[in-house]
């Protein structure tokens, strides 16, 4: 069996070969080297099957080489998957809150493509993404931070007499002795765990009971519906914006969107009223964030245009 810190190094190998074959899916000469990679060992196959499976690409991308060569290319929607359609327009890169307000509640906040790791008085570390924001509420009889905007990584210290609870939104993720993420985009609430156990629950929603997520889970929530996406993912795909890419599962544009807006200067906004509820999944690189959005964007025949250097936009035509 492979050790984890080479399946993490595998995996990230084979994110970038697919956000290559992402960024120009009909270059015959990129799926020759993702079969020639494959080749090297079972490990490296392996990988790859995992990348492939969040791309939606199993069985079906190295099958189309001989078709890319003539011409015909790979299917737009063959590296991400597409999915339910709302209404409403989507915006995103600023804080939910207005900016004033933020800083006179926030303890800890970010700006543009920052990340901090934060000591929590209690031995725990919070690591704060970018364009985020954090209050913290510890007590003697409790430990609690409010994600105010943003997402956060938490490596929680065990301390069985005071819970560790995070707040966001609706959405209260409490654990004991783990390691988890919560993050807030464009209105959806995400929490998934690295390590250990955490309970998420929201009133007026499918987790009003509570859920316990165990490593690997993870849960999406859309407060404004009540309703939960669920999944599951190796532990070491949780959070790993901390090393500059997102792993996304059925996903929506919207969300996505937000989550990158956050690696860039200015404003983000999809202007399209379809197009934020679409979903998505995939493996982004946030090393290149405006590459990123353009791979949202393109399985819907969206476009990414800036408008100066302040406003992003995505929209269909």
């Amino acid at each position: 069996m492979a050790e984890p810190s080479e399946d993490r190094h595998l995996f990230r190998e084979a994110a970038d070969l697919a956000i290559r074959l992402q960024n120009d899916p009909a270059n015959a000469v990129s799926l020759r080297t993702v079969q020639a990679w494959m080749a090297r060992s079972p490990r490296h196959a392996a990988a790859w099957a995992r990348v492939a499976e969040i791309h939606g690409m199993t069985g079906k991308v190295l099958a189309d080489e001989r078709k890319a060569a003539r011409g015909g290319g790979l299917s737009r929607r063959g590296f991400m998957i597409g999915g339910a359609v709302g209404l409403g327009a989507a915006g995103a890169g600023a804080m939910a809150l207005p900016g004033m307000l933020l800083r006179m509640r926030a303890d800890h906040r970010t700006e543009t493509a920052e990340i901090r790791r934060i000591d929590l008085p209690d031995g725990s570390v919070m690591t704060l993404g970018p364009d985020s924001a954090a209050a913290m509420a510890f007590t003697d009889a409790r430990r609690g931070v409010e994600l105010l905007a943003g997402m956060a990584y938490f490596e929680v210290a065990g301390d069985p007499a005071r819970p560790f609870s995070v707040l966001s939104g609706p959405v209260t993720a409490t654990a004991l002795g783990t390691a988890f993420d919560v993050s807030s985009d464009a209105g959806f609430i995400s929490v998934s765990v690295e390590h250990g156990r955490v309970e998420a629950r929201a009133s007026d929603s499918q987790l009003s009971a509570g859920e316990e997520l165990g490593a690997g889970d993870w849960i999406t929530l859309d407060p404004s519906a009540g309703s939960v996406v669920r999944g599951t993912r190796e532990a070491f795909q949780i959070a790993a914006w901390r090393g500059g890419m997102i792993v996304a599962e059925r996903e929506t544009v919207a969300a996505m969107v937000a989550k990158i807006a956050r690696w860039m200067p200015g404003r983000v906004i999809v202007a399209d009223p379809f197009l934020g509820a679409r979903v998505v999944s995939g493996v982004f690189d946030l090393k290149n964030p405006l590459g990123a959005l353009e791979a949202v964007a393109r399985p819907f025949g969206a476009k990414v245009r800036g408008m100066g250097t302040l406003v992003t936009v995505i929209s269909a035509v």
